[in-house]
């Protein structure tokens, strides 16, 4: 066969040599032309490590091997482990589902992008979010009975005042005040009246010129509050002895107290006769003590009366220039002491009334003063003394001149029966007055309510 035969025979109708022309295994790497064989024609996963450049193998072995990354710096440090640098996180590297707005907080919120969105705070105290505390414009009382008991938060909102439940005792509660205190401890409580009257001071010296003794201070108190299981400590003042002698200044009445309440001052000694001011005057006191008589102004000015204590008594009257050497009046509760007159001494200033017992009594009347001859001057309804005759015991009169003793003084509340502990020492005399409790003291001891 010719050649020309030969190649028309491999030849198809376009003019190309096509496959089905060329007999298999016939043509090798050198009849193919220089890249005509790309990616394209290559088989998935035909190329083996065999048929690839040494090089390429030692780079992959390598990059297998490597358990470190490149060494970083800046913000982000390390090779092994990265770390990332402290102050470096801002807003901007946050991933959070809304844009910030001032004054807003970051929040958990799972559902949202990243978790986190910001959100206005609450504009409410921070405490209305705890589950043992109340803030209120009150304040906590002792029939409050929180339910969580021992340990419950109380803040007065407008005032910043804190209390703490101490005692939850049902309808008893007792709330410590922790702040400034301002607002005191919230506890069991109920109202008492109260009278407190002091020990008189005696009269001025035996002769015709003494003083009456001024009443002792007297001093009531009504709806006062007392704290259940607090004890209240009594003292009651001793009566003022008269006095002994024109130097003797020794005579006024004991001072009577409760705790936590006024001290009732005890009452000025009445003044003596000696034409000097070591004795003529009267003493101060709850009511001041009468000036001692005197007969000439030539000799000495009138022996002035003691001052009484504002809110608890009068002043004593001053002595009377005369021959019969006038003693002046003590002064009381109710009034000042009043000066002699014609030939008798000074009447001593009238009491008050009180009607804490449940039936009216007069206390701390001044004493009555002397006269050289005269008759004797009367002494202050409320226990006050005549001239010559001491002051009534427990009412905290004044004694009469010419030396005489004052009365003591006394201490009475009244509390109701239902409120009433029974808890009490000194051996006070309790008697019951309606639905009342009338708790006498003539001596010291206590009381707990």
């Amino acid at each position: 066969m010719s050649k020309a035969r030969k190649l028309a025979d491999l030849l198809d109708s376009a003019g190309d040599v096509s496959g089905g022309k060329i007999a298999d295994d016939t043509i090798n790497s050198e009849h193919f032309v220089d890249g005509g064989i790309d990616n394209a024609h290559i088989a998935d996963d035909a190329v083996d490590a065999d048929k690839l450049a040494n090089a390429i193998n030692t780079s992959i072995a390598a990059n297998t091997a490597k358990v470190t990354n490149a060494t970083h710096s800046g913000e982000v440090t390390g090779a092994t482990t990265l770390t990332i640098a402290d102050n470096v996180v801002d807003e901007a590297n946050l991933k959070v589902s809304n844009s910030p707005t001032n004054g807003y907080a970051l929040t958990a919120q799972s559902g949202n992008t990243g978790g986190l969105t910001w959100a206005e705070m609450s504009t409410t105290s921070a405490f209305n979010d705890l589950t043992d505390c109340t803030v209120s414009t009150a304040i906590p009382t002792v029939t409050t009975n929180p339910s969580s008991g021992v340990g419950h938060v109380w803040i007065e909102e407008d005032t910043g005042n804190f209390w703490v439940c101490t005692d939850a005792t049902t309808n008893a509660n007792v709330w410590s005040n922790v702040a400034d205190g301002t607002r005191g401890t919230v506890q069991p409580s109920y109202n008492a009246d109260i009278l407190i009257v002091a020990g008189g001071g005696g009269g001025g010296t035996n002769g015709g010129e003494g003083g009456g003794g001024g009443a002792g201070g007297m001093l009531t108190y009504s709806a006062r509050q007392l704290v259940s299981s607090t004890q209240y400590t009594v003292t009651v003042g001793a009566a003022g002895p008269g006095a002994t002698s024109y130097s003797d200044r020794t005579g006024n009445g004991g001072d009577s107290s409760v705790t936590g309440l006024t001290t009732a001052v005890g009452g000025g000694l009445g003044g003596n006769y000696p034409d000097n001011a070591t004795g003529g005057d009267g003493n101060n006191g709850g009511s001041g003590g009468g000036g001692g008589g005197n007969f000439s102004s030539s000799s000495s000015n009138p022996h002035a009366g003691g001052s009484g204590t504002a809110g608890q008594g009068n002043d004593g009257a001053d002595g009377y220039i005369d021959s019969l050497y006038l003693g002046g009046g003590g002064g009381g509760k109710g009034a000042a002491g009043n000066q002699g007159s014609g030939s008798t001494g000074g009447v001593g200033g009238v009491g008050a009334a009180s009607s804490i017992t449940g039936a009216s009594v007069y206390y701390a009347g001044g004493g009555g003063g002397n006269s050289n001859g005269g008759p004797d001057a009367a002494g202050g309804n409320g226990g006050g003394g005549a001239n010559g005759s001491h002051g009534t015991a427990n009412t905290g009169g004044g004694g009469g001149a010419k030396g005489m003793n004052g009365g003591s003084g006394v201490v009475i509340l009244r509390v109701p029966t239902a409120s009433y502990s029974g808890t009490t020492s000194g051996s006070p005399t309790v008697t019951t007055d309606g639905s009342y409790k009338v708790i006498k003291f003539t001596g010291s001891g206590s009381y707990t309510a």
